[in-house]
């Protein structure tokens, strides 16, 4: 058996990681747009449009989750 270190992915994980790519994509923005703020935040020059790029890439972030994965909101009970 190869070792496993240094063998080649096989057929059906370079097809999981193709159907997770754009969560991990999305995820990388998301990241991306976190170190512009902070970067910013420490020169002390964060734009609305650096902020604006956060949201975006969050909800990015969001729909590429399959729903199976996509935390829920928490259920709030009004009384009347």
């Amino acid at each position: 058996m190869a070792d496993p270190i240094e063998r080649e992915p096989s057929a059906r994980e370079l097809a999981a990681i193709e159907r997770e790519w754009p969560l991990i994509a999305a995820d990388l923005a998301v990241l991306d747009a976190e170190i512009t703020i902070l970067d910013a935040e420490a020169a002390g020059q964060v734009s609305d449009l650096a902020w604006r790029r956060l949201a975006n890439a969050h909800t990015q972030a969001r729909t590429a989750r399959p729903l199976s994965i996509r935390p829920r909101r928490p259920r709030v009970r009004r009384t009347a």
